[in-house]
């Protein structure tokens, strides 16, 4: 992904929308990984907020992992986003 842009739009997006949905706005952060062909945004929220953005069946995962990536497209990249429980 060298020859990319970062996604700056895709991650603050990320980010807004984390920290909209957790107890703890605090504890959400964002790292993006670049990769061979599309970066990686990483998502790390409290363990306690994991429920809250994974939603009933993933369904609220699954939306915030499209509204990121169509902000990723705004940036000209792709991108894949895991999220991750921090203790």
């Amino acid at each position: 992904m060298s020859d990319a842009a970062a996604p700056t739009h895709a991650s603050a997006v990320l980010e807004h929308i984390a920290k909209s949905l957790v107890d703890e706005p605090d504890g959400v952060r964002v790292e993006v990984v670049d990769g061979d062909h599309r970066a990686q945004l990483n998502l790390y929220v409290a363990y306690a907020d994991m429920g809250r953005i994974s939603g009933k069946r993933g369904r609220m995962a699954s939306a915030i992992r499209t509204v990121t990536r169509a902000a990723a497209a705004r940036d000209g990249v792709e991108s894949d986003i895991p999220v991750e429980g921090l203790i």
